[in-house]
């Protein structure tokens, strides 16, 4: 099959559709965004990108389900007996006992944002949200191909749950104002690298412009 016969959305209007669209919020909890939490305590790095996005991540959940939009949540759960050991050798070689997201912890907990009792949550052990998890199932069946990526980190989970999707086939949209890291150096390095490569790169407010119609 050659590009002329594919059907594919070429321009981003047309990947934005709201009825193409699921919008997944990557690890907006206490650990990766508070004062307090794992990033800031133990990794001893800035959140304030975190509260800065925080606005907007709502205005695009209030968005998405205003247009009919799936909102998927990701979650991370790194209790030292789940994680993979590529990501326990980091912790061992910096000596960090601490543990990031253990459910029924504070840092475990939402941060400023939270799913309804019917929008999928999926958990994850490391940093992609397709690995060893439910979410390709849980995307599978709503035959929506751009995925809208809001949340933290923008290099790390963002990003690594982002070129899983687009290898799986998805549209992979970024928010630029709607993701958030502590560096914002491989922030703007990971929005380079979407543009040029794995996606599209604009606005919450685009975005909400775009399902606007649908609700």
């Amino acid at each position: 099959m050659s590009l002329a016969d594919r059907a594919l959305p070429l321009t981003p209007a047309a990947r934005l559709e709201a009825a193409r669209c699921t919008l997944v919020v990557v690890d907006m909890q206490n650990d990766f965004c508070a004062p307090g939490g794992y990033i800031a305590s133990t990794m001893g790095k800035d959140v304030g990108a975190a509260e800065a996005i925080l606005p907007l991540v709502n205005e695009l959940v209030a968005c998405a389900r205003a247009a009919r939009v799936p909102v998927v949540w990701l979650r991370a759960d790194y209790s030292h007996d789940r994680i993979p050991d590529s990501m326990a050798l980091k912790l061992a070689q910096r000596r960090i006992q601490a543990e990031c997201c253990k459910p029924g912890t504070w840092g475990f907990e939402w941060y400023g944002v939270s799913p309804l009792a019917d929008e999928p949550v999926v958990t994850k052990h490391t940093y992609s949200g397709f690995i060893g998890t439910g979410l390709q199932q849980v995307l599978s069946p709503l035959a929506r191909k751009t995925l809208v990526f809001a949340g933290v980190q923008t290099q790390v989970c963002v990003e690594s749950t982002l070129r899983d999707a687009h290898s799986h086939g998805y549209f992979c949209v970024v928010p630029q104002d709607a993701v958030g890291s502590h560096s914002p150096a491989l922030h703007a390095a990971t929005l380079d690298n979407v543009r040029f490569l794995f996606g599209d790169v604009c606005n919450a407010s685009d975005i909400a412009a775009a399902w606007q119609g649908a609700r």
